[in-house]
């Protein structure tokens, strides 16, 4: 564990969702009010749970279940984007000049609001087998990269590059 997004850092992190959100909105023709209605919020790695930290992704994402004791009341479900500050800083440090942390946050942004967004309105299944899970993440991918080809954002083409099928980058989710 141990290293942690700066102030400058998380700023980043919030414009690139910020960003990612109205991309995602217009990809799926989502409008504000209806793009709201999906549940989730963004943590990063100093406030994440123990069971939250990944050490082989980006991000995590984790399901919860929110029900008041002692009613009636079903409840509902939320997200959890659990940034993983560590391994996304060392990505960018290892490449040097090449994986910026805007550009990379962006791609991880996109990525984790379009699984929030399949998962929620029923194209896909949280807790499906190992195997769907390696089709869905294959699919997301897929999809994150049609969102973000027409984007004009610099060095994008870099980080598309590594998240080809030639490189695994991070984790399946769970």
């Amino acid at each position: 564990m141990g290293r942690f997004f700066s102030a400058s850092q998380k700023s980043v992190a919030k414009e690139s969702f910020a960003l990612a959100e109205r991309l995602v909105g217009q990809f799926f023709r989502l409008s504000s009010t209806s793009l709201k209605s999906h549940r989730y919020d963004i943590s990063t790695l100093a406030h994440l749970e123990k069971h939250e930290v990944n050490e082989k992704a980006f991000a995590h994402l984790c399901k919860y279940h929110y029900q008041k004791e002692n009613t009636d009341d079903l409840g509902f479900h939320f997200y959890r984007i659990c940034l993983q500050d560590n391994c996304i800083l060392d990505a960018t440090e290892r490449a040097g000049s090449f994986i910026k942390l805007s550009p990379l946050m962006l791609y991880i942004a996109a990525h984790e609001l379009t699984h929030v967004i399949r998962f929620d309105s029923g194209l896909a299944d949280f807790n499906a087998s190992l195997d769907v899970k390696k089709e869905e993440e294959e699919r997301v991918n897929i999809i994150t990269r049609e969102m973000l080809k027409g984007v004009r954002y610099p060095d994008m083409h870099i980080v598309f590059e590594c998240f080809s099928k030639d490189y695994q980058i991070g984790d399946i989710y769970n």
